[in-house]
């Protein structure tokens, strides 16, 4: 049986566990919060993240990052972006010398523009062929109630994609290899930051004709990101681009839109982080997916607009404006 460490007690951490654990893996979640992690050892619960969700009997916690570390052969990393790099200094000496490192996490990081692979490679001091993404149209809490879900798998060892392909793999859950991580990853982590936008859309009102422009222009971004970082462009018309794309911007349960939506309805930044209870991954990351951007030569004017009214005191209102000023040109994926 394989032993799986899932290091973040949070909504996506625990609701992935809970498929790889389904799968037939025993699954060990690695959480700071003692209140969490005993809900988890006791009652197979997660009630601050999965309220009256029931946990597989194979999934336990614990709050020791080492414990949950021994012996695992998957390492599945579901912290918030941002301090990833300090937390695998922290949990080095724990992970496996064969181990394959999962990320779930849909950032760059910031003052570095790495991606998330790139940081776990440099922290752990591992090899490219051990690193593996998910990505894809995975609302947790969808996931967590095994409603039907599809999602994409990448690493650039076949044999690792397919090795993580078969440890997820349920009745619910149907996961899709590929060796594309760049696309993969740029897919996850700008999709966040069109969703704030869209959300910002929905919350002063806009109809469909314009989250639906907003929508398809965001994965022109995307891709051309992407593409110049090395993506195949059919990425980003598959699970891990679209895919995700779409459920990201469009349901009330994605946090980045959420919190789009509270600015859009009125409330100011600092209002709206104060009222995000979870991680918004697009908060901390548009800035450095802009200066990626910029980095790359490659024009991001929905992420330009985002950074502008998270740090720069632009009012939302003026964002649509700004979109429909722009010079017009053919309609062309990857053209700028």
């Amino acid at each position: 049986m394989t032993r799986v460490a899932i290091m973040g007690s949070g909504s996506w951490g625990t609701a992935f566990g809970m498929v790889l654990a389904d799968a037939g893996s025993e699954v060990v979640v690695w959480g700071r919060d003692a209140v969490v992690v005993d809900d988890i050892v006791v009652r197979h619960r997660n009630e601050a993240y999965h309220p009256g969700v029931e946990l597989p009997e194979r999934m336990t916690a614990t709050v020791d990052a080492l414990e949950a570390l021994e012996g695992a052969s998957l390492v599945v990393l579901a912290v918030p972006a941002q301090v990833l790099r300090a937390n695998l200094g922290d949990w080095g000496m724990g992970i496996d010398g064969d181990a394959v490192l999962v990320s779930l996490m849909k950032g760059i990081e910031i003052g570095t523009t790495k991606r998330m692979s790139q940081v776990i490679m440099e922290s752990a001091d591992v090899s490219v062929d051990r690193v593996a993404v998910v990505s894809g149209p995975n609302l947790a809490r969808e996931i967590a109630e095994r409603q039907p879900a599809a999602t994409t798998v990448a690493c650039v060892d076949e044999t690792s994609a397919r090795r993580l392909q078969d440890a997820c793999t349920t009745d619910y859950f149907r996961p899709y290899w590929t060796t594309d991580v760049v696309g993969t990853e740029i897919g996850g982590a700008v999709k966040n930051v069109i969703a704030v936008a869209n959300g910002i859309a929905v919350g002063m009102g806009l109809g469909e004709n314009s989250q639906a422009s907003l929508i398809t222009r965001g994965l022109a971004e995307m891709a051309r990101l992407g593409v110049a970082l090395g993506a195949d462009p059919l990425t980003f018309q598959g699970l891990a681009g679209v895919g995700d794309l779409v459920a990201t911007c469009q349901s009330p349960l994605s946090r980045n839109r959420t919190f789009g939506f509270n600015l859009g309805r009125g409330l100011t930044v600092e209002e709206t982080v104060a009222a995000t209870k979870q991680t918004c991954e697009a908060y901390k990351s548009c800035q450095p997916i802009l200066a990626l951007g910029r980095e790359n030569g490659v024009d991001l004017p929905i992420t330009e607009q985002v950074v502008e009214v998270l740090y720069r005191g632009r009012s939302p209102r003026t964002m649509a404006a700004s979109f429909m000023s722009r010079d017009t040109k053919p309609e062309v994926l990857l053209r700028e």
